[in-house]
């Protein structure tokens, strides 16, 4: 690591950095040794009211709006230059309060930087239409913003995540107040320096960080908001839902996931394993699409196992900023509950082929790479997300059955599937209920394609050129000449 991080950070108010009406800090702790590396200013309900009423402020002048589509366009091409130079002090901050690698820390910029561009360009490109209604009648469709966005995102990708939905806000008009994830708020803070120094209005933009019991639960439930998103569980999003449901506020929602693998028996087996292990132990299962679920024809089970657990095996266990391919969890308290379910797997009848428990380590929360083996569709284990690095396997014996066990949960994220014939890729693919089947690989696609759930998975999208469909309404306008 090249530099010491901030001490304290504030929160970000119309225009102004902030510290919290308490005056209290949220501790940021490092989880690869569990040491605190930074106070974050706590925002409280107070922090909400001042947030939204300058959020609504800026609205209601038209912050955003005053500017043409092409001008919001390039204010994203500015945000996108400031963060650009900023890329290797946000990979260390999410080296150190995330646990990532610094490669991935350099990504998740480029990412970012990604997104702010290809919404930039965009913002001039989103169009009505007119409809023939007969002589002496002119009608045509404009998109309009909602008004003030409450974006709540997570912590396991915060900057990639908050940064799209921000972007996507902003290019249509409306105006946001954000809050960060209390685990890991750093790199969001970076952003809203970027999108200061690159001029973004007063207002436009807010960005507090507090926890979801109070400060996130004030700002789902204001009354001066006017549309939410929201990335993270399916018990938050209920809750979450509950509030927007009381004032009738549209949602995007991008909730859990146990996505399933299906290995049919003709897959190249290599493949398959070296990329759902990807799938699975990429920031140590701490990604909502993991592919947390396998689901393999018998007759390849064992060898396919065999693989997968090599694939965990040859994984060094350590902290992002060392290299090492398997990170930290996010926290003690997520470390628990992951070895928790592991404990109850074992107690329902599932093998551990290898993992299972906390990594030997003096320090930070370190899960081993963890493969269950003769699972059945009805263990726990087999229905709820660890999120965490955990994978499943299940067997199957015909294509019918495979589809079957992969939609029988609750969640429906993605899915991916792994054959040589196109046929019966396609076969599978146009029968599974997910918002993305990927086939032989995991996570194709990227910043243009869109990505949300199905089922409790959530609704709406984001990425894309459908994200943008989910922070406008259509208006139409008649005219009688």
């Amino acid at each position: 690591m090249t530099f010491a991080p901030q001490r304290r950070w504030r929160n970000l108010i119309d225009g102004e950095w902030r510290d919290g009406a308490t005056g209290e800090h949220i501790v940021i702790l490092n989880p690869a040794s569990g040491e605190p590396i930074a106070e974050v200013a706590r925002a409280m309900p107070q922090d909400v009211e001042l947030a939204v009423a300058a959020a609504r402020r800026a609205f209601e002048r038209r912050a955003m709006l005053a500017l043409t589509p092409a001008e919001r366009g390039r204010l994203m091409f500015d945000i996108a230059s400031k963060l650009r130079t900023m890329t290797e002090e946000i990979a260390e901050l999410e080296c150190l309060d995330n646990g990532k690698t610094l490669a991935n820390g350099r990504n998740e910029v480029a990412l970012t930087v990604r997104y702010l561009e290809y919404y930039g360009g965009m913002a001039d490109k989103l169009e009505g239409r007119q409809i023939p209604l007969g002589d002496g009648l002119v009608d045509f469709t404009v998109h309009a913003p909602f008004g003030v966005s409450a974006q709540i995102v997570p912590w396991n990708g915060p900057l990639p995540v908050g940064a799209r939905s921000v972007c996507c806000a902003l290019v249509t008009g409306n105006t946001v107040v954000l809050k960060s994830p209390e685990d890991s708020p750093l790199s969001l803070i970076k952003f809203a320096e970027a999108c200061v120094l690159a001029g973004v209005p007063a207002g436009a933009f807010n960005l507090i960080c507090g926890y979801g019991h109070d400060t996130g639960a004030a700002l789902a439930a204001h009354p001066g908001v006017d549309h939410i998103v929201f990335t993270g569980s399916v018990e938050t999003g209920k809750r979450v839902l509950r509030a927007a449901a009381e004032r009738v506020v549209p949602c995007v929602m991008e909730l859990g996931g146990k996505s399933a693998a299906i290995v049919h028996a003709d897959a190249d087996l290599g493949l398959a394993a070296s990329r759902a292990a990807r799938g699975i132990f990429t920031h140590a299962g701490q990604i909502c699409s993991a592919a947390s679920r396998v689901l393999v024809h018998r007759s390849i089970y064992d060898a396919f196992v065999a693989a997968m657990v090599a694939e965990a095996q040859a994984r060094r266990i350590g902290p992002g900023a060392e290299g090492a391919e398997l990170g930290p969890l996010i926290s003690g308290r997520q470390l628990d509950r992951v070895e928790t379910l592991c404990s109850v797997g074992v107690a329902e009848g599932a093998v551990l082929a290898c993992g299972g428990r906390r990594a030997a380590r003096t320090a930070g929360y370190f899960m081993q790479p963890t493969v269950f083996r003769d699972v059945t569709p009805s263990m726990r284990i087999a229905q709820e997300e660890f999120f965490g690095p955990v994978v499943v396997a299940l067997p199957f014996d015909t294509p019918q059955e495979a589809v079957d066990i992969a939609n029988g949960t609750d969640y429906g994220l993605a899915a991916g599937v792994f054959t040589r014939d196109l046929s019966l890729a396609l076969w599978t693919a146009d029968r599974l209920v997910a918002g993305q089947v990927y086939v032989n690989d995991w996570w194709v696609g990227g910043v243009e394609t869109p990505f949300g759930g199905a089922k409790r998975s959530g609704y709406g999208r984001e990425k894309g050129q459908e994200a943008l469909l989910g922070y406008v309404q259509t208006k139409n306008i008649g005219i009688r000449l």
